[in-house]
């Protein structure tokens, strides 16, 4: 999953961020970012709940947390990288639970640390991160063919199994230095 480059290719934006994608996949210390949609609405915290908000509002972005399971060979292949994915301040993170058959994302109080450091994988905290092009998608381990998706704005991130057609299933993921 790596990324070969000749001497004479030059660093840009695009080859930056897919070094970084990569190395999601080697850290075992978190890495921290912002995440937007391709309506240019970023995640932001409101109360215990992650809701996209226009990128120009007032309002912070939620800084996200991402850190890589330590034990991706016992998950199901080909699908991404999975990634433990939470906020920084206060420290949660995000779950996907089924409630009367129906697949919910929340917002745990969890350490992400303490979820990285289990003997084996925690699949309601996990979701494949996948660059299928420009923009990642995240779907969840616990849910196979569901997506974390958002919507319109002030709404809370959900999960769907429809794929880039009713929400907006890519993101962009900038990873801060």
């Amino acid at each position: 999953m790596g990324c070969r480059s000749s001497p004479a290719m030059k660093d840009t934006p695009d080859l930056n961020r897919h070094r970084q994608h990569s190395d999601l996949a080697v850290a075992d210390q978190p890495n921290f970012g912002e995440i937007s949609d391709q309506n240019q609405q970023v995640w932001a915290l409101q109360g215990k709940t992650l809701v996209a908000i226009p990128r120009s509002d007032n309002k912070a972005a939620a800084t996200v947390v991402i850190l890589p399971c330590k034990y991706p060979q016992s998950l199901e292949q080909g699908k991404g990288v999975p990634i433990y994915l939470g906020i920084e301040s206060p420290e949660m993170c995000l779950c996907c639970e089924d409630a009367g058959g129906q697949h919910l994302l929340q917002l745990k109080e969890q350490k992400i640390m303490d979820l990285y450091h289990r003997a084996e994988p925690v699949k309601p905290f996990l979701f494949y991160h996948s660059r299928p092009g420009r923009a990642s998608t995240f779907e969840s381990v616990a849910f196979p063919g569901w997506f974390i998706a958002s919507s319109e704005r002030d709404q809370p991130l959900l999960l769907t199994s429809e794929l880039g057609t009713k929400f907006n299933t890519a993101f962009d993921l900038e990873i801060k230095a």
